[in-house]
């Protein structure tokens, strides 16, 4: 009995190893699987701040050309190159009234400056609105880009989840199957033990009650001083009193191995209770971290959709 309690005890120490093992190694798996959703939204960042300075380079580029500043002109290295000489002409718009050339209400060039003017303003508005439609065009595949990049992340990630799902289902009916071969090949022993071992004792009292010696007289060894003088050399056995005093003793016997079984059983349904409670803490522990997996799933989202509205307003 006590090499057989023994005995489940490695047993159970050997499972509460691999469960403990097994549960390492999951929330291993767990944090390389963080680690690599932080690497990922790390890398995100990095090409949302690349692509925000690239946009800003290039709107700078286009958009804000030293050549259209207002001051360009005190600054422009080409000045004197471009400067044209004091005097051109007796009608040159340059002249001041000091000079004599030209006076107020001499204005020849209005129309075809007014019309310069306006063909001018007409082109700028023009290269605007091209300009324009390019920077929104660009800005939509950006949009565009990023949201394919997202949408696939997000779908890496469903399959990964899901994958770790199925390998913990495939563990978790792995150690219940185990478990209930255990038990059933533990209960399977113990009946046969107990078979057999009711076997060989009614075959031992059988064989002791019909046996040569039991069965003869043991009067005959009485000798002339009373039941407490025997003769040895014709004492056949013990009397009645004494075989149901060993009767007796016998039956004491099989009470105590019936008693002994008895806590043998207890105890083996104390180690199933324990062992089904374990398994359903575990159970317990798994429905809790699909619940904070879930919630970090939620929050991820949210923190997409703040990320995505804050680009789109960007």
């Amino acid at each position: 009995i006590d090499k057989d309690a023994l005995d489940a005890q490695v047993k159970e120490r050997k499972i509460q190893e691999a469960a403990e093992k097994a549960e390492h190694e999951r929330f291993a798996h767990h944090m390389k699987k963080n680690d690599k959703l932080m690497c990922l939204l790390e890398e995100r960042q990095k090409n949302e701040i690349k692509d925000i300075n690239k946009a800003l380079t290039e709107f700078h580029k286009n958009f804000q050309k030293p050549e259209t500043r207002r001051e360009f002109d005190l600054n422009d290295p080409q000045a004197l190159k471009k400067d044209r000489p004091a005097r051109v002409s007796d009608d040159d718009p340059r002249c001041t009234i000091s000079g004599m050339q030209k006076f107020m209400g001499e204005d020849l060039n209005h129309d075809q400056r007014t019309k310069f003017q306006k063909e001018q303003i007409r082109e700028w508005c023009l290269q605007q609105q091209k300009d324009l439609k390019i920077a929104l065009a660009d800005q939509k595949l950006a949009d565009d880009l990023y949201d394919k990049f997202r949408i696939e992340l997000d779908r890496k990630i469903m399959e990964e989840q899901r994958k770790e799902e199925e390998s913990r289902r495939a563990v978790c009916t792995a150690t219940k199957n185990f478990n209930k071969i255990q038990v059933a090949e533990l209960n399977h022993k113990n009946e046969l033990e107990k078979a057999q071992k009711i076997k060989d004792d009614m075959y031992e009292i059988t064989c002791l009650l019909r046996g040569d010696f039991l069965s003869e007289n043991p009067d005959q060894a009485i000798g002339p001083g009373g039941k407490r003088n025997v003769l040895v050399d014709r004492w056949k056995g013990m009397n009645q009193e004494q075989l149901m005093a060993i009767r007796e003793f016998q039956k004491e016997q099989v009470l105590e191995k019936q008693r002994a079984r008895e806590q043998e059983r207890r105890r083996d349904a104390e180690w199933d209770r324990q062992r089904l409670q374990a398994a359903r803490s575990q159970l317990l522990w798994e429905r809790h971290q699909q619940r904070q997996d879930q919630v970090q799933r939620r929050d991820l989202d949210a923190v997409n959709a703040g990320l995505s509205q804050e680009q789109k307003a960007k």
